[in-house]
């Protein structure tokens, strides 16, 4: 399966994958709103490749295959202090 990923001009390390270059009609409009001018990054056959960098090679498949679609949002960013309070012992609770 070929796809192609586009950058979201409107919100950082946001990646839509789609089946068709310059397609979006199976996007919702909302979607294609909050994601702003799509960037064209590349194009991927997926049958080729065992992983993605960032996306589980499986979901983005099945998604693809049932929406038409695929979002890519950036990771969850690390609380370092939280976790360096988890590390010691002191709950969150003792900040109040």
């Amino acid at each position: 399966m070929i796809c192609v990923v586009y950058r979201s001009s409107k919100k950082a390390d946001t990646y839509l994958y789609i089946t068709k270059r310059d397609d979006f009609s199976k996007v919702p409009d909302t979607l294609m709103q909050m994601f702003g001018t799509p960037q064209l990054v590349t194009m991927v056959n997926l049958a080729k490749r065992d992983k993605l960098a960032l996306a589980d090679i499986e979901k983005v498949t099945s998604e693809l295959t049932n929406n038409g679609f695929y979002l890519q949002l950036p990771p969850p960013k690390e609380d370092l202090l939280k976790q360096h309070r988890k590390d010691l012992g002191v709950e969150d609770k003792d900040m109040e």
